[in-house]
């Protein structure tokens, strides 16, 4: 045999892989991270991201968590751990939420690599392709992706101000049969509002009724500027046996730990480890015993406070001036906490569209179309975070966003 005769396969002749599985193909990366992406450039004031302040992360206290415990327990530290969770974690998880009005004990607790992992270990356990999803309208982008690539039929529900209509879930559950209802009840992602208690109620009493999983999202709930805190959906009796409430520290301590936590029926839960098992075997140890070190260490409620406080600041900086901002016959809502602030322009206005020379003047928000479930999103609307940039900060990228608007 020739040396040409034994050369391998060429580029040409080889074979074609096969194809990427189609739900990689049917559902699209998150828009604002490519928005993120485009306007890295430090001269561009960002109301796109959902990014906490980082001048404000407790630096110094973390540092000191992670190194007592490495100083201390390094071995432990540094090895592998339970899918479930490091206890010490649990257990100081487990008194928050208790204390906040919902019993739980730390064996109620699976710990996340953030609470997005939560949303897709949910989607492995209970979600079948085809299965139907409902969400609110608008709905939390990464959400979406997670139901998405579980093959998942996603269904708005129909719903105002105050959050999903009960009325019209009990009717889309009799008619679709769906798994589960994801919604952020306390300071919604995109739109900053709260579901009243009432209305909690009676989405509990509607889920009781009928069958439904609720998945219950609360990254922002701590981050209350006014009024009186609003009791979790998982605390609406009916609703006790069926509510997978998700919890994090990415906005309340930081979002580099990668730290989240779903509480949820037992059953449930332990599905939803084997899946974690699969995904990732465990949270990193050193994390999660950091975390507790800060938490019996340190008063995490004073720190959030201080935050607290410095975002009302923010948000009262872009209240203020919202109204020269925007277009005339634009309205917005005023949300009592968390970080973000939703906007409708009038109807002629295409947010989308307007994006490109809105970032030619060194400001960005988030287009609010994607944030919507199937074909009718309602383009004149968009996101803005308040949170990120100071009161001055802000003031500027407003008068930048009325130019570009063309005001």
């Amino acid at each position: 045999m020739t040396a040409v005769e034994s050369a391998p396969a060429t580029t040409e002749t080889a074979a074609p892989l096969p194809p990427l599985a189609a739900r990689t193909r049917s559902v699209g990366g998150s828009p604002v991270r490519d928005i993120l992406a485009v306007t890295a450039r430090p001269e561009v004031i960002n109301f796109a991201g959902g990014l906490p302040a980082p001048e404000l992360f407790d630096a110094d206290g973390i540092a000191a968590a992670y190194q007592a415990v490495l100083a201390e327990t390094p071995a432990r530290a540094l090895q592998y751990a339970t899918t479930e969770g490091e206890p010490a974690l649990r257990t100081a998880l487990a008194g928050r939420t208790s204390a906040r009005g919902l019993p739980t004990g730390p064996d109620d607790l699976l710990i996340t690599t953030g609470s997005q992992q939560a949303l897709s270990l949910l989607a492995t356990a209970l979600i079948e392709p085809g299965d139907a999803v409902l969400v609110e309208n608008p709905c939390y982008l990464a959400a979406l992706q997670a139901f998405g690539l579980a093959g998942a039929r996603v269904i708005a529900v129909p719903g105002d101000e105050d959050g999903v209509d009960p009325d019209a879930l009990a009717d889309l559950v009799v008619r679709e049969r769906p798994k589960l209802l994801y919604t952020v009840p306390t300071f919604q992602n995109p739109t900053g509002r709260t579901m009243p208690a009432a209305r909690r109620a009676a989405v509990a009493e509607a889920a009781a009724r009928h069958g439904l999983w609720i998945v219950e999202d609360d990254p922002y709930g701590e981050l209350r500027f006014e009024g009186e805190r609003v009791p979790w959906i998982a605390a609406c009796e009916p609703a006790r046996d069926r509510t997978v409430l998700l919890g994090s520290f990415s906005k309340v301590m930081a979002p580099g730990l990668r730290l989240g936590w779903l509480r949820a029926p037992a059953a449930l839960r332990r599905a939803c480890a084997v899946a974690k098992q699969a995904a990732d075997l465990h949270t990193p140890t050193v994390n999660q015993l950091a975390a507790a070190r800060y938490l019996a260490d340190r008063d995490l409620d004073a720190h959030v406070a201080r935050v607290a406080a410095a975002y009302r600041e923010r948000r009262d900086a872009m209240l203020a001036g919202l109204a020269d901002a925007l277009p005339a016959g634009s309205t917005w809502q005023r949300p009592e906490g968390g970080m973000f602030l939703w906007a409708r322009l009038p109807e002629s206005y295409d947010t989308t569209a307007l994006l490109p020379e809105v970032v030619r003047h060194d400001v960005a928000y988030v287009p609010g179309a994607p944030f919507y479930a199937g074909d009718t999103p309602d383009r004149s609307t968009l996101r803005l975070c308040f949170v990120t940039q100071t009161p001055q900060e802000i003031t500027e990228g407003l008068r930048r966003l009325r130019t570009g608007l063309g005001g």
